[in-house]
């Protein structure tokens, strides 16, 4: 997997990026990722002041999530929980259709 971390008017610092990078790689487990792009935002005369945008590079439709909040810790969890919420959800689905698919064999 491929990552990369763009800072917009945010230091880049060694704790944050990996960190960063602890939480993303953590997402493999759930589905496989080719790249990962993830912008890291503060906005100077914006409340609350911190963005980010994840995009998520997977065979099939790509994850695409957003947060924002007084921190970029926590603008980043927010984009985590949405980015695990939709990765279940895939999931879910997928399971979903091979229990309908196994159902109609078994009554055809």
């Amino acid at each position: 997997m491929r990552l990369n971390v763009q800072h917009l008017n945010i230091r880049s610092m060694d704790a944050l990026d990996s960190w960063v990078e602890k939480q993303v790689f953590s997402l493999r487990r759930a589905r496989q990722i080719d790249e990962a792009n993830v912008r890291l935002i503060r906005l100077e005369n914006a409340s609350p002041a911190y963005q980010v945008h994840v995009h998520l590079v997977t065979p099939g439709p790509d994850v695409f999530a957003e947060g924002r909040d007084h921190t970029v810790r926590a603008a980043f969890a927010k984009a985590m929980a949405q980015l695990r919420e939709a990765l279940r959800k895939r999931s879910a689905k997928r399971l979903q259709r091979l229990k309908s698919n196994t159902k109609s064999r078994r009554n055809a």
